[in-house]
């Protein structure tokens, strides 16, 4: 990967298993740890798209772009379909969007990339009830987010207490989530057990963070 990145070459990595969703095969084989080292790549584009729909507009940056390899983290385990309204606009194409807004003025922002956007999702609706507002952020690709105007990546940040959501290692995770925001994610290698256990047993459940965004405001 790190020769094709000197080498400025159009090459796609599709990768699976990316984190602790298919439990029983353990810890070594759980990368928590691999989407940090992998970001920290010169010129590598890394994707983590949260559904098919995303997947087809990450595969399609991928496909455009000449000068540099891209690597798509895909998961194993099912995913929800967020995207269900037809458009032409390849929204993944500036790294990261709103994918839900906030209904009125936002009081916490959820920033998530591939399975755990789903997590961010539930716990928006969860959140909703008690009348906060929060928005949710899809960010299937740092790379492409940090090469945007300053303007846009205000507006898509937000200025409310953000949490981050990802089944991986926070490292690089600050740089979005500013010095006061919360991190829902792996802390140490993972376990053996089937998918939605292990999710469970490390916290990364739309209850806990629902309960991240509650300690924030």
């Amino acid at each position: 990967i790190r020769l094709s990145c000197l080498m400025e070459l159009r090459v796609i990595y599709v990768m699976t298993h990316d984190s602790i969703g298919l439990g029983e095969d353990g810890p070594t084989h759980q990368p928590i740890e691999h989407l940090a080292a992998l970001r920290a790549i010169p010129r590598l584009h890394v994707f983590r798209p949260a559904d098919p729909v995303e997947t087809a507009e990450c595969w399609a940056l991928a496909l455009k772009n000449r000068q540099a390899p891209s690597i798509l983290a895909l998961t194993r385990q099912s995913v929800p379909l967020l995207r269900t309204e037809a458009s032409s606009d390849n929204r993944c194409a500036r790294g990261a969007y709103v994918l839900a807004e906030a209904d009125g003025a936002r009081r916490v922002t959820f920033l998530a990339t591939g399975s755990e956007v789903g997590l961010a999702m539930t716990a928006r609706e969860a959140l909703a009830k008690d009348g906060v507002a929060a928005a949710v952020v899809s960010m299937p690709c740092w790379e492409l987010f940090e090469e945007q105007p300053e303007d846009y990546r205000n507006a898509v940040l937000g200025t409310a207490p953000r949490v981050g959501v990802e089944a991986a290692v926070r490292f690089g995770w600050d740089r979005w989530l500013g010095p006061h925001g919360a991190f829902i994610g792996m802390h140490d290698f993972g376990a053996s057990a089937p998918g939605p256990d292990v999710y469970k047993h490390f916290g990364i459940t739309a209850e806990k963070v629902a309960e991240a965004a509650r300690s924030l405001l």
